[in-house]
């Protein structure tokens, strides 16, 4: 299975989202929430390619944006494969 970490802050509704979509498909993640751990808000925008807004998803060290992204990559029958999940 692959590696996911995601970029949060409490009271979200797209972090909430995106890590119900992963958590419905049995998906282990590090969540990093940047409330609890302010310093981390740059380690996020340059692993997101300047990307500022919360979550900000990363897959095997990948960026994949956030929670519409990898939503729509699910609608498009894209993420699972990503995620290592079944065939």
């Amino acid at each position: 299975m692959a590696e996911v970490v995601i970029y949060t802050t409490p009271f979200c509704p797209y972090c909430s989202r995106a890590k119900r979509l992963l958590d419905s498909k049995g998906v282990s993640y590090e969540e990093i929430d940047l409330y609890m751990h302010p310093g981390r808000r740059d380690e996020m925008v340059q692993r997101a390619e300047g990307r500022t807004t919360v979550p900000q998803i990363f897959i095997d060290g990948k960026p994949y944006g956030g929670c519409d992204d990898i939503h729509a990559l699910d609608r498009a029958g894209k993420l699972d494969p990503v995620l290592g999940l079944g065939a």
